[in-house]
């Protein structure tokens, strides 16, 4: 991962409603979420998700697809686990203390 998609994500997580917003589309999992369900969950107006909604998939940690009449909002896996492997890369001192499903450094 490049250190500007790395600074773009993390600014884009660095704003409490985004925040609260890519936390409940990692809970939904593959299914994802419309954004009546994250505004029933979040309590915030349409226009306000739609702006959080927006920068969080231009910094590649949502997508977002079409079924039917309805857009499907998901927490891209692959980028989140890309960020944390950039973040970890280098803890314990460039000790291999993660193993593929670790959920925490045991250094």
């Amino acid at each position: 991962m490049k250190e500007v998609d790395v600074v773009r994500s993390l600014a884009a997580l660095a704003q409490e409603v985004r925040l609260r917003v890519f936390r409940a589309l990692v809970v939904a999992g593959k299914e994802g979420l419309t954004p009546g369900v994250i505004l029933d969950k979040l309590g915030m107006t349409p226009a306000l998700l739609s702006f959080h909604l927006k920068e969080l998939v231009q910094a590649g940690l949502v997508t977002q697809e079409r079924q039917g009449r309805n857009l499907i909002y998901r927490a891209s896996f692959d980028a989140m686990n890309e960020l944390l492997g950039y973040l970890t890369e280098n803890c314990c001192a460039g000790e291999g203390c993660l193993t593929s499903d670790a959920t925490a450094c045991h250094c």
